[in-house]
């Protein structure tokens, strides 16, 4: 009999609210190695200004600053797919008691959508307005998670998420406006969802496992201390995209549990297709530009 990498109380938790933080989702050796890693990619960062790297299989650039990026400020803020040129990250994505985690929420045939980082260095603007993952990766069912595993210690000065509980539950909401896809709800929804919010903080190696329908958001990193999140998203092997991964990799369908199926699940539903990105990161559908030569 395999044991759970849950409880019966986290799992009951995940259905209410639509997500847990749960501790140590990595042990010593594994978060070090993640760490030591992005120290040297924000190091790295200081030596360019504008988004840079080996491209991604769509040819986007592999690492995006936001446009107050300097060599004495470096804003590092999202690094696509970092399982594609780190054995660290994909050993972790792949293997971790995270995984294990998973499979607890949605069942035992899992397999990889993408993976991300999301960095606010200190003092970053960097700020997340409120959505829904689900939106930008619709697939045939919505067995979809989340696992966005803390880099470091999180809390509400450095810009954690900030979700709205049982949201997972309501309605889908409209990330357009008008005709031009802005990945993000309007303005009145957004302040409405505010007054909803709570905080999602923790210590480095903890995980924050989320259903891809809670909508949530984050504010700037207010502190002199750095914010990561480790973003891998995982589906049902029987989910199905219903749109072009918006972060496509080598490892999109990888078998990370289980085996695969030859069967699309479907349930009832509705959700509008989003617009594929052109630029470096999402955080340029928001509004927010990159960086660029001056």
């Amino acid at each position: 009999m395999t044991l759970s990498a849950l409880t019966m109380q986290e799992k009951q938790a995940f259905e209410q609210d639509g997500y847990i933080v749960v501790k140590n989702a990595v042990d010593g050796k594994q978060l070090r190695s993640l760490q030591s890693e992005i120290k040297s990619w924000v190091e790295e960062s200081k030596l360019h200004s504008e988004p840079y790297g080996q491209p991604t299989i769509d040819g986007r650039p592999r690492f995006d600053m936001g446009v107050d990026h300097t060599a004495l400020n470096p804003t590092l803020r999202r690094i696509n797919n970092p399982s594609d040129i780190s054995e660290s990250y994909f050993q972790v994505m792949s293997s971790s008691k995270m995984v294990d985690m998973i499979v607890d929420l949605i069942g035992t045939n899992i397999k990889f959508h993408h993976c991300k980082i999301n960095l606010k260095c200190p003092g970053a603007n960097t700020t997340v307005h409120y959505h829904q993952d689900f939106a930008f990766t619709p697939h045939s069912n919505d067995d979809v998670v989340t696992a966005l595993l803390l880099l470091d210690d999180v809390t509400e000065q450095n810009g954690c998420l900030m979700v709205v509980p049982g949201s997972h539950k309501g309605p889908m909401y409209s990330l357009y406006d008008g005709d031009q896809f802005v990945g993000r709800v309007n303005d009145t929804t957004e302040q409405s969802l505010i007054k909803k919010q709570l905080p999602v903080v923790g210590s480095a190696g903890d995980v924050c496992l989320m259903h891809t329908r809670l909508a949530h958001g984050s504010a700037p990193n207010g502190s002199k201390n750095s914010r990561g999140l480790y973003i891998c998203v995982y589906t049902a092997a029987d989910a199905i995209p219903l749109a072009k991964n918006p972060m496509p990799s080598p490892n999109e369908g990888l078998i990370v549990r289980g085996t695969g199926t030859i069967s699309a699940r479907m349930i009832n539903f509705e959700v509008e297709l989003p617009q594929q990105p052109k630029s470096a990161s999402f955080f340029t559908v928001q509004g927010q530009d990159s960086a660029a030569i001056k």
